[in-house]
């Protein structure tokens, strides 16, 4: 519900508490009636009001000071009423234009030009006032010139470096200075890229090549995503997620502090290389490469979302953040921006309250999250949505094509089923050979047939609705077993037998 206008009746009784769940609405209208009690305080939750008229009635007690919260308020009127006590200082209570509060003669304070009489405060509580302000004055002279003592004292005492991991004793201690040697003094010949929160380098540690994601804790925010990643990485294990080998906090040669993950290190770099090289390059990712990658994501997501005591949200699901090993199997890594999925079941609503500061990568950011959306295991389907359509297409949802309300999704749903061909990237479409005995061809019907089959997918998970899009188990289950059709490794009936379901709108000769 967006608008509820039931003014002018001769509805009575308190304001129903309940009305502060329609998230949505953002025009309320209740004035000319008989309500009496106070405003209730769960009005603060109506994010999206615009228009609040409660004039007119007989409502008694404070503002509830939470309505300072109503950034988007264009109209509040509390006119004639009786309510009484100090007037909000905060949000839209400073503009003047915004709000009406005439006939309520008990209010006080507020913004000057409300021109609202003092708030008066009784002789008594003017005397325990001065008494509380002169020990608070002596308390905090005591505490600062305490302060000062020992910062001169930590400032003179030299620190000491700690090799201690934040992950657990049963991970490798490793130094500042170790890492240091490692990569050659952090040189820009072994920089393997720049993320949003610090440097990745190549590095030998104990003989073991090894990539050091050293964070650069001048940014906003750094030492949280260290934090974070620490948190999630040192409860996980997947074959498809990058393996954490330490991690480092201590200080540096300035004295300053250091923070570092170590990882195994991957031989192919990321997929973003292989999807967008910086050169012409020869080397380029077959249909099969592909489509094993697509499983190796999603088995990882699915892990990260069912299969521990509390699901994971990854909530930066792209390209730059899916790592190939020699072999070319996919790791997800990059846990800046993951949540812990804390399912609170007497209390749905509230379950993500810092869900609005979700931070992203443009382009494959679900569209709920840029609303205010909860974080959600749907979030993750989306970027994955995205991802699996890139790889097919081989063009960024940020592509300068996409706009006029044209993006990667449209695109791909319009060019289904009869111009797949039209929109994957040209070098899929070389007929490739079987890596198998039989040496046998695939046919052009049959890369077409498994193209359409997962730009589906691509186009199913990333539906604007949460609740639209695919669920996890069901994408792995289709994803595999258009795998095993595409490889020849039986047919449709024999796949649709092993995999449970046949997989949707999949057909092959």
């Amino acid at each position: 519900m967006q608008e509820l206008d039931m003014s002018n009746n001769d509805l009575s009784g308190e304001l129903p508490t309940t009305l502060g769940s329609c998230l949505k609405l953002e025009v309320l209208l209740l004035s000319s009636n008989s309500f009496h009690g106070s405003i209730p305080s769960s009005f603060a939750s109506l994010k999206g009001l615009v228009d609040l008229d409660l004039s007119h009635n007989n409502l008694s007690g404070t503002i509830p000071i939470d309505l300072e919260k109503l950034t988007f308020l264009e109209k509040l009127n509390l006119s004639f009423n009786n309510l009484e006590g100090e007037m909000p200082l905060k949000g839209r209570f400073t503009n003047t234009s915004v709000i009406s509060i005439v006939g309520n003669r008990n209010l006080c304070g507020g913004v000057p030009d409300l021109h609202l009489p003092a708030c008066p405060i009784l002789e008594s509580k003017k005397k325990n006032y001065k008494i509380i302000i002169l020990i608070i004055s002596v308390v905090l002279c005591f505490w600062v010139m305490l302060i000062f003592v020992v910062a001169i004292y930590w400032k003179r005492k030299p620190r000491k470096a700690s090799s201690k991991t934040p992950l657990g004793e049963e991970y490798l201690k490793v130094s500042y200075d170790e890492l240091l040697k490692a990569t050659d003094g952090f040189s820009s010949n072994n920089l393997l890229g720049v993320g949003s929160f610090g440097s990745v380098y190549k590095g030998m540690l104990h003989q073991n090549l090894v990539a050091v994601k050293v964070f650069n804790l001048e940014r906003f925010g750094a030492s949280k995503s260290f934090i974070a990643e620490c948190d999630i990485l040192s409860k996980i294990r997947h074959r498809n997620l990058l393996k954490i080998i330490t991690a480092c906090s201590s200080i540096n040669f300035k004295d300053g502090d250091f923070k570092a993950l170590v990882f195994d290190f991957m031989e192919n770099g990321s997929l973003e290389s292989w999807l967008h090289p910086s050169e012409d390059t020869t080397t380029k990712l077959n249909l099969t490469q592909r489509l094993n990658i697509a499983i190796d994501v999603v088995s990882a997501l699915e892990y990260l979302h069912l299969h521990l005591e509390t699901p994971i949200v990854h909530c930066d699901i792209k390209p730059s953040n899916v790592l190939l090993d020699e072999d070319m199997i996919a790791h997800v890594g990059d846990f800046g921006l993951a949540k812990f999925l804390a399912i609170d079941i007497s209390n749905p609503i509230e379950q993500h309250t810092n869900s609005i500061a979700i931070k992203g990568s443009i382009g494959y950011v679900a569209p709920e999250y840029g609303m205010g959306g909860s974080v959600s295991t749907q979030g993750d389907i989306y970027g994955y949505g995205i991802l699996l359509l890139e790889i097919l297409t081989g063009k960024r949802p940020t592509d300068e094509m996409f706009k006029d309300g044209l993006n990667l999704h449209s695109f791909c749903k319009m060019a289904l089923p009869d111009r797949v061909m039209e929109i994957a990237e040209s070098h899929l479409l070389i007929l490739e050979e079987l890596n198998d005995k039989t040496n046998k061809s695939r046919g052009k019907a049959e890369v077409r047939e498994c193209l359409i089959s997962l730009v589906r997918i691509g186009v199913a998970c990333s539906r604007e609705t949460p609740n639209e899009r695919m669920g996890i188990s069901e994408i792995v289950q289709e994803l595999n077993a258009i795998k095993q059709v595409f490889l020849g490794m039986g047919t449709l009936g024999e796949v649709s037998k092993d995999a449970t379901r046949q997989p949707k709108n999949f057909s092959a000769k």
